[in-house]
């Protein structure tokens, strides 16, 4: 029994003794992972309180230069003359001799009106103009024999001889109040053909033989025919304000149209109306276009490259040194290794450049890639690159 009561507390001491060995074991592990986390945290807000050297930011010099650019502006071809022909007379159309596409001439008989009442006023007028001239020739040959009468003295009183030039003067003067009136209604006569102004191509035609037209609004609300000048075109762009004062008669642009996708016209700016337009603002620009061929059609719709040379004396600048505020762009300036803001206005783009122009000088140093986060006034350290 005494055995027995020995052997049990061996055993009891034995699980007690492994059973504190593991408490311990387990103690000293969580006591070492908790300094290995305290230290990590301790070096995690060492680095947070270690100061971080900033970067050298990049500079570079301000030099001058000259920019060239272009901007695309739609444009439409027209025609370099245009016309629409109305009769100048109430009338009829007798014949026709054009049609829609007929290229003519200046001078050819296009169309031939009737109006008989014109006929019979003419006839008229005719007769009184012989009779006038009748009346004329009478008082003239009257004068004639009472003046070679009177160069016998006491054979005609200088009354009648006045009276007799008085009469011829008249009669003269009634002469050519006829020939006048006559001639009117043989140019209105006239106006019942419809004769080409200058060289072109009937674009339009609204009538047929036995209409009746008249001057616009009273005889008929269309034309008789549109005439067009096609070999020779105007291409009109409105050129907005921003560019309008980097242009003049020197430049040539090119351009392209839908229908001949795969060619590239050019031409001569001619004509600048030298004024905005109210509404748009900007400067109608006119272009002189050959068109011998034929292979533009007035009402084109065109796609206009403009070319803007600038001036040679700008400042140039990439576009990352320009910083576009709400309030207004900004370059920034180093001075003395201090940050100093400068407002500029942006002048013309091309590529990842642009013009621009503020209170800068010659070699002024500018960073080259400027944010808001620079602030004005700011400790700057740099590095000159150009």
């Amino acid at each position: 029994m005494k055995f027995l009561l020995n052997s049990v507390v061996k055993i009891f001491l034995f699980k007690f003794n492994a059973m504190m060995s593991l408490i311990v074991l387990i103690l000293f592990t969580m006591n070492m992972q908790s300094c290995g986390s305290s230290s990590a945290k301790e070096e995690a807000v060492e680095k947070k309180k270690a100061p971080t050297e900033a970067p050298a930011l990049e500079t570079f010099n301000l030099q001058s230069g000259q920019l060239n650019s272009s901007f695309q502006v739609p444009g439409e071809l027209i025609s370099y003359q245009q016309v629409d022909l109305y009769a100048k007379v109430s009338s009829f159309i007798k014949k026709l001799y054009a049609d829609v596409g007929t290229e003519v001439k200046t001078g050819q008989l296009l169309a031939v009106m009737e109006a008989p009442e014109i006929n019979s006023q003419l006839s008229a007028a005719e007769s009184k103009l012989k009779s006038q001239e009748a009346v004329y020739i009478g008082s003239k040959a009257t004068y004639d024999r009472l003046l070679e009468t009177s160069k016998t003295p006491g054979t005609i009183s200088p009354n009648d001889l006045d009276i007799a030039l008085a009469k011829q003067k008249s009669d003269y003067a009634q002469l050519e109040a006829e020939k006048a009136a006559y001639r009117e209604i043989t140019d209105t006569k006239n106006y019942l053909e419809i004769r080409a102004p200058f060289n072109g191509v009937i674009s339009a035609r609204n009538v047929s033989a036995g209409a009746y037209v008249g001057p616009a609004g009273k005889g008929s609300d269309l034309p008789i025919f549109t005439l067009q000048e096609q070999k020779k075109l105007r291409l009109v762009i409105s050129v907005p304000e921003a560019y309008a004062s980097y242009l003049n008669k020197k430049n040539q642009v090119s351009f392209t149209v839908k229908g001949l996708p795969n060619e590239t016209f050019k031409a001569n700016v001619s004509r600048l109306a030298g004024a905005l337009d109210l509404k748009l603002r900007s400067q109608r620009t006119e272009m002189d276009v050959e068109n011998n061929n034929k292979k533009l059609l007035p009402g084109m719709i065109a796609e206009v490259s403009v070319p803007l040379d600038g001036a040679a004396n700008t400042f140039i600048v990439p576009k990352s040194a320009v910083v576009n505020s709400t309030i207004k762009p900004f370059v920034i300036k180093v001075v003395n290794n201090k940050a100093q803001w400068v407002n500029v206005q942006i002048g013309r783009t091309s590529d990842n450049k642009e013009e621009i122009f503020g209170n800068l000088s010659l070699n002024d140093v500018l960073i080259r890639t400027a944010t808001e986060e620079i602030r004005d006034g700011a400790d700057v350290k740099t590095v000159l690159k150009n």
